[in-house]
Parts: C-alpha cells; sequence; structure tokens
C-alpha cells in the first residue's frame, strides 16, 4: 500500500491528465461520486471549462503556459477551502504540472495514457481530424507525465465503466493521511 501525506484542513487536486480524446473527461464523470464519498466536498471540472471561466481562447505553448498559472491560483483558492478538485485538462507540459505541484499543497496526479495513433483511430473528438493549429500531440510535442499517483492505459478495448472501476481500485491501494 502506497501512503499519500496530505496537509489536514486541504481540499485535493486531483489531476486527471493525457491527450486530448484518451478518455480523462468520461473517467473522471464516473469517479466525481466515489471521490465526493472518499474525500468530501469536491467540484469537477475539466479543462474547456475552465478555459471558458477566464476567457481563455489562446493554445499556443505560451499561452497554454499562462493559462496553467491562472488555473494553478484558483486551485490554490478553492482547495485552501478544503474543497477537493477533480480536474480533467491535457496539460502535457512538464511546467504545468510544476505549477499544480508547486500552488496546491495536496497533488494527486493520474495519467491517462491512450496511444495516439488509437485516439485518431477512435476520432471520438474530431480534433486531430479538423486539425486546427497548437494541438498537443501534432503541432505541440507532449511531455508525458513522469511522476504520477497513478496510471491508467486505454487502449480503447476496454469501456469507460471499467476503466473507472480500474482507477477506483488504483486508488484504493492508497492510504491517505492527513496531519
Amino acid at each position: 500500500m502506497k501512503v499519500k501525506k496530505f496537509k489536514k484542513n486541504k481540499g485535493i487536486l486531483f489531476f486527471i491528465t493525457g491527450l486530448s480524446g484518451s478518455g480523462k473527461s468520461s473517467i473522471a464523470k464516473k469517479i466525481y461520486p466515489h471521490i465526493i464519498r472518499m474525500f468530501g466536498p469536491t467540484m469537477f471540472i475539466n479543462g474547456d471549462d475552465l478555459r471558458k471561466i477566464f476567457e481563455l481562447y489562446g493554445f499556443s505553448s505560451k499561452d497554454r503556459l499562462e493559462n496553467s498559472k491562472k488555473f494553478a491560483r484558483f486551485f490554490k483558492l478553492v482547495t485552501e477551502q478544503n474543497i477537493s478538485i477533480l480536474f480533467a485538462a491535457v496539460g502535457m507540459r512538464n511546467k504545468t504540472r510544476s505549477y499544480f505541484r508547486k500552488s496546491v499543497k495536496n497533488y494527486f496526479e493520474i495519467y491517462i495514457h491512450a496511444d495516439l495513433k488509437q485516439i485518431k483511430k477512435k476520432n471520438k473528438k474530431k480534433i486531430y481530424i479538423q486539425h486546427k493549429s497548437n494541438i498537443v500531440g501534432l503541432d505541440i510535442t507532449p511531455e508525458l507525465p513522469r511522476n504520477y499517483d497513478i496510471k491508467i492505459i486505454n487502449d480503447f478495448t476496454i469501456d469507460v465503466t471499467k476503466l473507472s472501476d480500474l482507477l477506483k481500485k488504483k486508488l484504493s491501494y492508497f492510504k491517505f493521511i492527513f496531519n
């Protein structure tokens, strides 16, 4: 069993990251009630939601890093009030994850790994077919997470419910200590 130590009276940022189309938001929606049961008041937010709220329309590497800083400040504000956040977003930059780790005392990273070729074949979001500019995985080389707490491999042969159940099971291997 892995031990994860968190600061008492602070929410947790559960950051679910992976390429666009990897299943992050679908899995997050399925585990959201589980996270609430385990950790209390929790907000579910995806990257598109925050972009709309903060009116952030740029997708260049520079824009993405600036957005990460804004998101980190927001996450700190919310988690300091003992509210957890389940956040699903691409976030495929080391600096992005670093901002979150430094800003939020209680940080937990979940990486949904999916092969880009399989994502394109699945073509659910059509993002890679439309090929707008500044797409992580096409125009922007992703920096894959190395220091995640949990990794889920989505090869699209298992449905989202089973992947979510796998994530819940992996969460149960952690002993969460608050001091």
